[in-house]
């Protein structure tokens, strides 16, 4: 219904061609009725990506590999049986094979696979595998969609900013500061992908997403639509130094949005996030030494104290709530906290006079009167040491708090970390500064350990470096947890390198190309080195940690080889990922018609079913069943009755024999 208040009504209403008119009136109207309130941005063409190592097939839509056009064609035909020439749809003409390249766009069907790329088993074989997926994100997280479906407990990303400098990539194509789009393709790039991460998570699933200035304000709208507002739970601020692109005020923030699934169903579990006592051990410890080796000269044992706390805060080997203690008690060094008020909060406390301990003359009383109505109750405070005077009744005094005594905390929104920190860290590891502002590990483990289990699942869909996957490692190793990190990441390469590529003549796909890109040249050499110890060079870096890893590519499988059984092996390890990626995995068809390990079984002839159904209960006897298994058939009653015939609470998963219908993923994608 039209508004006659409104501008956009008023000049339609002037247009003379009725038909033009009416038109364009229908268009306004379906826009407002989509989205009457909310985040408005254009939805933009799906992404597309390009398959260098997919074949040139009839039908399949291709573009030229040096990228000297944009353009996209259908291959019509091939010129003769060698399939060395395609004949282009449209004006593409003739094309020679080895100058194409596939294109496949967001909205066509996609058949993935996986395959290996490194895999280092140096931990328990028991233990869940730590997965590192090299592909575009939006299609592994299509894949994770047939085998993660509510099953993550947290998603920690920390997307491209949007800063106009990043350099983040749409559609293939990089976009910078004077794209007038560059917000609007920003929302529909991240909301494409939010949509999917939502179906990963448990009911009780937490998502964390870091965000500067730039989209902060947008993406917390975005995320209020795709959440919900109610699963809303904090915007916490990382206070991490300032930063040097602001002629006014030098704004140090950067953000990380939480929110929930259902935080109904989170607060029911009984959820509490709570700051552990983090290095309080080591800071009493250290605490005792200084000041016995000061000799009880508290001047010179603070600034000792402050020092170590300072150095340690930045190491992130202390917690925020630790190095707040940053006084030793005069009498007998204990790390104290002054920061807390001793006047009554709302007003209306005490009025009674209090003296100070050394000039023995009144201190100044606070406004709103002291915390403690009863003079009784101050005198007993102060005489256990629990008041801190200035050095004259000039000063009000202030509550002391001692760091021995010190509860678990709610885990404060707002935190202080060195940015410098997370450089340091990387550079280490691998021996040079190859990737600009890495994520800090030491803001990820606080964070994993305080919103996820220790047996959690957790996802990052934007991997970039690796950092995720390696805190969650070492967060295993310091508490003895089980939890898995599934990596998602690509091999992009920076805007600035990637100029300086294409004017060498090369392009993506070429071997130079990829071994520049972030997967090949950053994410997998520091997994590598974390877990083995041993750096690309082969310097030490470490013993290593006790952690098994697969890395892998996503492929992109074809078709007519599935069907013809020649691509088994590229699926089995979405097969083994659904199983919990626990143990050896089923790489083949065995000939006996089905295949059992310590976590899964597939059974891939239903004619073999006792035999199969035998060997699992004979499992189940000594505690070692299988958790899930996969039947192999196209028929809904064979399914049913290897069900019935299957021990009770084991888990099943029917799965056609055509392998595609199973992990077919496409814009719509969804559960089997």
């Amino acid at each position: 219904m039209s508004d006659e208040s409104n501008v956009l009504d008023q000049l339609i209403a002037r247009i003379d061609d009725d038909t033009l008119r009416t038109r364009l009136s229908s268009e306004v109207e379906l826009l407002r009725g989509s989205r009457r309130f909310g985040l408005v941005f254009d939805r933009h063409l799906p992404e597309s990506v390009r398959l260098p190592d997919h074949p040139v097939r009839k039908g399949i839509r291709v573009a030229l590999r040096d990228e000297t056009s944009p353009e996209t064609w259908l291959v019509d035909h091939f010129t003769d049986r060698t399939r060395e020439r395609a004949v282009l749809s449209g004006d593409g003409g003739t094309r020679h094979v080895a100058d194409l390249v596939v294109v496949r766009e967001f909205d066509e069907p996609i058949y993935p696979g996986l395959r290996t790329v490194e895999r280092i088993e140096n931990g328990p074989s028991d233990a869940p595998w730590h997965i590192v997926i090299n592909g575009e994100n939006f299609h592994a997280l299509q894949a994770l969609r047939s085998t993660h479906r509510n099953k993550v407990d947290l998603i920690y990303i920390d997307p491209p900013y949007n800063t106009g400098n990043d350099g983040w990539i749409y559609n293939d194509r990089y976009v910078d500061q004077n794209d007038r789009a560059k917000s609007s393709k920003w929302l529909s790039f991240m909301e494409r992908r939010l949509l999917i991460a939502r179906d990963l998570l448990k009911s009780t699933g937490v998502i964390i997403v870091a965000i500067g200035d730039e989209e902060h304000h947008r993406l917390r709208m975005l995320l209020d639509q795709v959440f919900g507002s109610a699963n809303f739970i904090s915007n916490v601020v990382w206070q991490g130094g300032r930063k040097n692109d602001s002629r006014y005020i030098s704004n140090g923030a950067d953000y990380m949005f939480f929110y929930a699934r259902d935080l109904e169903a989170l607060s029911a579990a009984g959820t509490r996030w709570r700051e552990e006592k983090v290095g309080v051990h080591a800071a009493l410890q250290k605490a005792q030494s200084i000041w016995e080796a000061s000799s009880a000269d508290i001047d010179n044992a603070n600034t000792e104290w402050k020092r170590w706390l300072r150095a340690k805060k930045t190491g992130g080997e202390i917690t925020d709530s630790v190095a707040r203690y940053d006084l030793l008690d005069p009498a007998t060094g204990r790390p104290i906290n002054t920061y807390q008020d001793i006047t009554w909060p709302g007003g209306g406390g005490g009025t009674y006079q209090v003296k100070h301990p050394v000039t023995g003359k009144p201190v100044k009383s606070p406004s709103r009167g002291w915390l403690y109505k009863d003079p009784a109750r101050m005198e007993r405070e102060i005489a256990e040491g629990r008041v801190w005077f200035g050095d004259d009744e000039s000063t009000i005094p202030r509550k002391i708090t001692f760091l021995d005594e010190m509860d678990e905390q709610v885990a404060l929104s707002v935190f202080t970390q060195d940015r410098k920190a997370s450089n340091t860290q990387f550079r280490n590891i691998i021996g040079d500064l190859r990737f600009p502002n890495p994520k800090d590990r030491d803001v990820l483990m606080r964070w994993i350990g305080l919103v996820a289990p220790a047996d959690a699942i957790v996802l990052d869909f934007f991997g970039g470096s690796g950092t995720t996957c390696d805190a969650v490692m070492e967060l295993n190793r310091q508490d003895n947890g089980t939890r898995q990190a599934i990596l998602v990441t690509n091999n992009e390469i920076g805007a600035t390198e990637a100029k300086k590529l294409r004017k060498a003549g090369l392009h993506p796909g070429d071997d130079e190309w990829e071994s520049k890109g972030v997967f090949e040249h950053v994410c997998r050499p520091r997994i590598s080195t974390v877990v083995s110890g041993h750096r690309p060079d082969g310097t030490i870096y470490s013993q290593g940690l006790p952690a098994n890893v697969e890395m892998f590519d996503l492929t992109y499988l074809d078709p007519g080889m599935v069907r013809r059984g020649r691509e088994f092996e590229a699926v089995a390890p979405l097969m083994w990922l659904e199983a919990g990626a626990r143990g050896p995995r089923i790489d083949r068809i065995p000939d006996k018609g089905w295949a059992l390990t310590g976590s899964y079984g597939v059974l891939f002839d239903v004619d073999v079913l006792v035999e199969f159904a035998r060997a699992i209960a004979s499992e189940s006897v000594t505690g070692a069943s299988p958790t899930v298994v996969f039947v192999i058939t196209d028929s809904e009653a064979e399914y049913q009755r290897a069900v019935e015939r299957l021990p009770v609470g084991v888990n099943t998963v029917q799965l056609y024999e055509d392998y595609l219908s199973n992990y077919t993923i496409n814009i719509a994608g969804g559960a089997r």
